[in-house]
């Protein structure tokens, strides 16, 4: 395998080589969690039009990874922030998103979730019926398309709301005409910093405490919720303070090993981003959790911790530029571009961390392939 030189965050670039190791072959296996992967979409890298105007998707290969994600025994969460809803993916090619991964999802029997915001209200104010209104909208949508809804939170709620109260009148005035079940999204200010103060506080733990007092009152629709503050202690605190039925999904993506796993009074089941580049390993490591082999669980999962805390570090709403990049890597797009143009989001040192990181968790599928494609970007920053 041939060495690459790789600039470091500690100064002078240092020659690198790939370890050899590779990700399992993916496997449909049984496993003892529900696990989604929100998975990322591949932008057409030969568009003629100005990708910060217009949203021009490859098709073809934003399905074929899909179909990947199935064949490691996840299920999809399709249209999530992972696929750059908010940060670039307008509400009309959502849409078509949804549309086509519901017909992959139908003819292949895939499990899939599918997002659903309030993205096409127009820019300002917007009353709680504008918004209600909204997710009613994306919510029916999702639901014919056979998948379970993920309401995420609003930004346009965020703006509008007052306090804690608004948001409880908000969430009911939908989830009382809800047949369900559908899941909730708590998305912290970590992922989109127009969150701030989500379900009316900024303490994280008293948002917590309105967030289960809101599953509470809608138990009978509310099948989950996805937490996504990075905070560990803060989600097993939440799920144990969730009703009978209702299932916590982890979105740390600092702290899953753990959180999966559980403990004796719980555990989380997953909806993460990282498990968009990590899915092999991911569907292994759930395979041995299956069969109660929990230490193989650990020795597989355990070292994409430090591949994921890069990927996700701040400002972490850019973790999908990581994401990206390694399904580049691994051969699963031919182009290194994102909607929006927003791979140019990180530096060429945190891509080249990316990439070692990746190779020590065994995440690359082949090695030479994934130095074979950084290298040119690495000349193209001035590396070489």
């Amino acid at each position: 395998m041939t060495a690459l030189l790789l600039p470091r965050r500690e100064g002078t670039p240092r020659e690198w080589s790939p370890s050899g190791r590779t990700a399992p072959a993916p496997s449909e296996g049984t496993h003892p969690r529900v696990a989604y992967a929100a998975a990322h979409v591949v932008a057409d890298p030969l568009s003629a039009e100005d990708p910060a105007s217009t949203v021009r998707v490859d098709w073809d290969t934003t399905l074929a990874f899909r179909h990947h994600l199935w064949s490691c025994g996840l299920g999809v969460a399709e249209a999530m922030d992972t696929a750059q809803r908010g940060m670039g993916l307008d509400w009309e090619t959502t849409k078509e998103l949804i549309r086509r991964t519901g017909a992959e999802a139908r003819a292949r029997g895939g499990r899939w979730c599918a997002g659903v915001g309030t993205d096409q209200l127009p820019p300002g104010p917007s009353t709680v019926d504008d918004i209600v209104g909204a997710w009613r909208e994306q919510l029916d949508l999702v639901a014919e398309e056979g998948a379970v809804p993920v309401i995420m939170a609003s930004r346009a709620l965020a703006a509008a709301a007052n306090g804690p109260a608004d948001y409880h009148a908000a969430y009911g005035k939908l989830l009382s005409v809800t047949e369900g079940p559908v899941l909730l999204h708590w998305l912290g200010e970590q992922f989109d910093p127009a969150l701030s103060g989500y379900w009316g506080h900024t303490d994280v733990s008293a948002a917590a405490d309105e967030l289960a007092a809101l599953c509470a009152a809608h138990s009978s629709v509310i099948a989950g919720v996805k937490v996504s503050v990075l905070d560990a202690d803060i989600e097993r605190r939440f799920r144990r303070a969730l009703p009978e039925g209702v299932a916590c999904y982890t979105g740390d993506d600092f702290n899953y090993p753990e959180l999966i796993e559980g403990d004796e009074r719980g555990h989380s089941e997953a909806l993460l981003g990282i498990f968009d580049p990590i899915a092999p390993v991911a569907g292994a490591a759930l395979s041995l959790l299956g069969t109660g082999d929990t230490a193989g669980f650990r020795e597989l999962l355990d070292p994409t911790v430090a591949l994921s805390r890069e990927i996700f570090r701040a400002p972490t709403r850019h973790y999908k530029v990581g994401v990206v990049f390694l399904a580049y890597l691994n051969g699963h797009q031919p182009a290194f571009r994102m909607v929006g143009g927003l791979e140019s989001a990180r530096s060429i040192t945190h891509l080249a961390d990316v990439l070692r990181l990746a190779d020590e968790a065994g995440v690359l599928t082949d090695p030479d392939l994934a130095v074979a494609r950084m290298r040119p970007l690495l000349a193209t920053a001035g590396v070489t």
